[in-house]
């Protein structure tokens, strides 16, 4: 990572990290290690975006999971996102993502949403890579298939954790919650693209209009990596454990997909505090 870059990407993690604060174009600067002659300029050549934009669309980010997930007052999400009234808000969300707060809370555009946030990826990879083996039992899950565009997952965990909130089979608060994809999806078309969202359960899930059907997660050993901050980069940790660690570790892979277990949700916390724990399934 070159130095220009490297320094762009420690202002972004300082930003994740004090949404709740005003920034000022000083801090930023001095975050960078740069002249304020030439800071903004290399923002925007690196993000494509100045930071002021770039603060905004982070906060909408967290916006917007709150609308879809959590039943705050709109109002409170506005002043959460820093906004001075609801209606600057909702002009500023309208303006970015096609949809109202409330359009948005009833029914998400997640193409757009997601088309908004591709922005680079400035990760800079300094994170140490500690594996742990582990021996886990099998775990009965309730599960939902989301087929197709990756793009439309959150719709399918929207409609997973709904059934979670009117069924109480498998509650967030005291059940693990699993993501489980059966392939790249950069690598398979979309057509093609499965992923599961899981949570346990204690007993069988009834026949449903939802979907949600009974499965397991077949116990054996693991190799398990935390990954710190944005869902965005898991694909990053995830070919590192496949690429860095598993050619020297001496394991050989069972059949069964790696899979995500989520910690917690970006609606509870920032996005730099996201804790996801990477499962490789060993023989």
């Amino acid at each position: 990572m070159s130095v220009q870059l490297s320094r762009i990407a420690r202002v972004c993690e300082f930003i994740q990290q004090h949404l709740d604060e005003v920034l000022t174009p000083a801090q930023l600067c001095d975050v960078a290690a740069c002249s304020r002659f030439h800071f903004h300029r290399l923002f925007v050549a690196q993000l494509g975006v100045s930071s002021t934009r770039y603060i905004q669309l982070a906060k909408l980010k967290r916006a917007g999971f709150q609308l879809a997930f959590e039943p705050l007052k709109i109002i409170d999400i506005a002043l959460n996102a820093g906004f001075s009234s609801p209606e600057a808000f909702a002009r500023t969300f309208k303006k970015t993502f096609g949809q109202t707060p409330s359009e948005f809370r009833q029914a998400p555009d997640w193409s757009q949403w997601h088309h908004v946030f591709q922005l680079p990826n400035l990760s800079t990879g300094t994170q140490p890579m500690q594996i742990r083996i582990i021996e886990k039992p099998t775990q009965q899950i309730a599960y939902l298939s989301h087929r197709g565009a990756p793009e439309r997952v959150l719709e399918t965990a929207a409609k997973f954790i709904e059934w979670r909130k009117t069924t109480g089979l498998s509650p967030i608060a005291s059940s693990d919650t699993f993501g489980i994809p059966y392939a790249d999806p950069a690598t398979v078309p979309a057509d093609e693209f499965r992923f599961d969202i899981a949570g346990t359960v204690t007993v069988p899930v009834p026949e449903n209009a939802v979907g949600v059907t009974n499965g397991e997660i077949p116990g054996g050993r693991f190799a398990v990596l935390r990954h710190h901050g944005s869902h965005d980069n898991l694909s990053d940790s995830v070919y590192a454990l496949y690429r860095d660690w598993l050619p020297d570790s001496g394991e050989e892979l069972r059949d069964f997909p790696c899979f995500f277990h989520w910690l917690n949700f970006i609606h509870e916390v920032d996005e730099c505090e996201l804790l996801t724990d990477i499962y490789l399934p060993l023989k």
